[in-house]
């Protein structure tokens, strides 16, 4: 599983309640009420793992910026 992966799978468990984010061909795994303030947080959640896996990649230097254009 990509780090990535693993991040989502966690915010789903923790803020949403849902055990996986496969596709299980069921109507009663695949699909799922939930309330609002669930999705906000699951999304602030996602938000943040964005930024901070943003802040701790390696920055371009300098000659890898020139030689994008």
């Amino acid at each position: 599983m990509s780090q990535i992966e693993t991040i989502l799978t966690l915010i789903a468990q923790k803020h949403l309640g849902i055990e996986t984010l496969e596709t299980r061909k069921s109507d009663s795994f695949d699909f799922h009420d939930t309330a609002v303030w669930c999705i906000r947080d699951a999304l602030e959640a996602a938000f943040k793992a964005g930024v901070e896996v943003g802040l701790n990649m390696p920055k371009a230097t300098e000659q890898e910026i020139a030689s994008a254009d």
